[in-house]
C-alpha cells in the first residue's frame, strides 16, 4: 500500500507550503511504535510555515504497513520546466509518477479579468459573453506508480489515455491505464536512489536509468520519441478551461479522439478530463449534473442526472478534490459543452457551479490507434 492516510496527511502541509512557493522542504520523518510521527521543527524559507518540515516521505507496504523511505524531496521550479525522469509526488492526488514530457497548453481561466486582447469569447447559447485570455501554461504526460492507484480516492478511476478502435465498431473505446496530464503547479520532486523506483509496465521500456546523469539520473529511450511521435494527435492537450463558483473550481481538458463512421454518417469523439476543487473550508457533495451539448449540425442535448460516473463525491478541506474523465460524440465535426454542477452544503441548502464553455475542435487529419504499444 503506497499512498494511504500517512502519507496523506503528509500532503496537506505538503500541498500548503508548495502552493505557497516554497523554496525548499527540510528534514526527515520517523517512524516509531506509536504510529506517531516525530519531526524536527524547521521553518519553511518562503512561507514561514514552522509545522512544514518533511524531505523523505515514507511508503507503507500493505502486509505489515511498515513504513519505508521512498525519496527526498526537491525544491519546486518556479522557471522553467521539469525534464523527462523527473520523479514527483502529486500535490493533491499523493500518488507518485515520472514525468514522460511536457505539454504547452492553453490555459484560459475565468477567475481572471482579461485585457482586450489574446481572448476567447463564450460561445452562443452559453448565458453570458464573457472574454477570457488564453495564457500558454505547461501540463506533463506522466506515468502514475500502480502501486498507488488503489489508493487515490479523490479520482473516479485510475487515470488513463483512451482511443477509438480501428474497426466498425465506432463506440469501442480502448484506454493505456496508468497515463495522467498534471500541471506544473501540482508537482512535488523529488529523488531517489532505486534504478526503477516507478512501477508500471511501460517504465522500463521508455525510460532508461543512467548514474551518469545528473539529476534526474533517467532519460528517455528512443521507443519513447517514438511513441511520442507516431501518437501526438492522441495524446496532444491544447485548452484548459478553468472557473470558480463559491470557492468550487472547476477545471476542464478536451481531447479530440477521431472520427468513424457509422451507418452512413460520421460520428466525433472526444474524452474530456474534469476536476472539481473545494478552495474553502465548507464541507460540500456534488449531488447532480447538468449538461448542454450543442452541434455544429444545429442540435442542441440537454443531459441531467445525478452526480457524476456514478459517484457524488464529497469535497472537503481533508479531500478538496475529485477528477473524472468522460467521452461525448456528436455527429459534426465541431460544437460546444458547458452546464452546471449542484452542490449540497450540509445543512441542507443547494447552490449550483458553471461548468466552463469549451469548444469541441475535430482534427483535419483522422487517427489510427497508438502504435508502439502491445494491448
Amino acid at each position: 500500500m503506497a499512498a494511504c492516510a500517512i502519507r496523506r496527511g503528509l500532503l496537506s502541509t505538503v500541498s500548503k507550503c508548495s502552493k505557497k512557493r516554497a523554496h525548499r522542504i527540510l528534514s526527515v520523518i520517523k517512524y516509531n511504535s506509536g504510529l506517531e510521527l516525530n519531526r524536527p521543527r524547521l521553518q519553511c524559507s518562503s512561507c514561514g510555515l514552522s509545522n512544514f518540515q518533511q524531505t523523505r516521505f515514507m511508503s507503507s507496504r500493505p502486509e505489515g504497513k511498515v513504513l519505508e523511505p521512498v525519496g527526498v524531496f526537491e525544491a519546486p521550479k518556479h522557471h522553467g520546466k521539469y525534464e523527462t525522469g523527473q520523479l514527483f509526488l502529486h500535490s493533491v492526488f499523493g500518488y507518485r509518477g515520472i514525468v514522460l514530457f511536457p505539454w504547452h497548453a492553453r490555459l484560459y481561466d475565468r477567475d481572471v479579468t482579461p485585457p482586450s486582447s489574446e481572448s476567447k469569447q463564450d460561445p452562443p447559447g452559453t448565458n453570458g459573453s464573457k472574454e477570457v485570455k488564453g495564457k500558454t501554461h505547461t501540463y506533463y504526460q506522466v506515468l502514475i506508480d500502480t502501486r498507488d492507484c488503489p489508493h487515490i480516492s479523490q479520482r473516479s478511476q485510475t487515470e488513463a489515455v483512451t482511443f477509438l478502435a480501428n474497426h466498425d465498431d465506432s463506440r469501442a473505446l480502448y484506454a493505456i491505464p496508468g497515463l495522467d496530464y498534471v500541471s506544473h503547479e501540482d508537482i512535488l520532486p523529488y529523488n531517489s536512489a532505486e534504478q526503477v523506483p516507478i512501477q508500471h509496465e511501460l517504465f522500463e521500456r521508455f525510460l532508461m536509468y543512467k548514474p551518469s546523469k545528473s539529476n534526474p539520473p533517467f532519460t528517455a529511450r528512443d521507443t519513447l520519441q517514438a511513441w511520442q511521435e507516431k501518437n501526438h494527435p492522441w495524446l496532444e492537450l491544447s485548452d484548459v478551461h478553468r472557473e470558480t463558483t463559491e470557492n468550487i473550481r472547476v477545471t476542464v481538458i478536451p481531447f479530440y479522439m477521431g472520427m468513424r463512421e457509422a451507418q452512413n454518417s460520421h460520428v466525433y469523439w472526444w474524452r474530456y478530463c474534469i476536476r472539481l476543487e473545494n478552495m474553502g473550508n465548507e464541507v460540500v457533495q456534488l449531488r447532480e449534473r447538468h449538461w448542454r451539448i450543442f452541434s455544429l449540425s444545429g442540435t442542441l442535448e440537454t443531459v441531467r442526472g445525478r452526480g457524476v460516473v456514478g459517484r457524488e463525491p464529497v469535497l472537503s478541506k481533508e479531500q478538496p478534490a475529485f477528477q473524472y474523465s468522460s467521452h461525448v460524440s456528436l455527429q459534426a465535426p465541431s460544437g460546444h459543452m458547458w452546464g452546471t454542477f449542484r452542490i449540497e452544503r450540509t445543512d441542507g441548502s443547494h447552490f449550483d457551479v458553471r461548468i466552463p464553455p469549451f469548444s469541441l475542435e475535430s482534427n483535419k487529419d483522422d487517427k489510427a490507434p497508438p502504435a508502439g504499444y502491445s494491448f
